[in-house]
């Protein structure tokens, strides 16, 4: 498996060649939200949401031979392909390895001018709520 920067560097190869193509970036975006998993149903509940995010967005976690594996949803497209930018990072990660992560990818794709404030502070609720989960498992797996 790729290190967390290894998955950063494809990333910013990958936007690289968007441009400054604002319009191009966001369907791009999209289009990869488009491909994560299905959320199941029954998991989009109230205890699920990320607080902090202007759209809904849905997290879930599971431990697989000690790492943390990320499953997400969201309502809206855009969002939906932010989680999975940060899913495809931090997924399938030892809790550390998470909670160590300087996801610098960010900024040199210039995510801040791409998609605004208020999904800026949602985008940094689902760093910070993945961060919690991977915090959680460091102690249950500590303990």
């Amino acid at each position: 498996m790729k290190s967390i920067q290894e998955a950063q560097n494809e990333i910013i190869e990958e936007f690289s060649i968007l441009g400054e193509d604002r319009e191009s970036t966001i369907f791009y975006i999209m289009e990869l939200g488009a491909q994560l998993p299905d959320f199941p149903e029954e998991e989009k509940t109230e205890e699920n949401i990320i607080k902090g995010c202007q759209s809904k967005v849905w997290l879930t976690t599971k431990v697989d031979a000690n790492k943390v594996v990320f499953l997400a949803d969201s309502n809206t497209d855009i969002t939906k392909g932010l989680i999975s930018l940060l899913i495809r990072v931090l997924s399938g990660r030892k809790p550390e390895e998470i909670l160590n992560a300087d996801l610098n990818f960010i900024q040199k794709i210039g995510m801040g001018n791409i998609i605004g404030t208020q999904r800026s502070n949602g985008l940094a609720a689902m760093i910070k709520q993945m961060k919690m989960y991977a915090l959680a498992y460091t102690a249950k797996l500590n303990a």
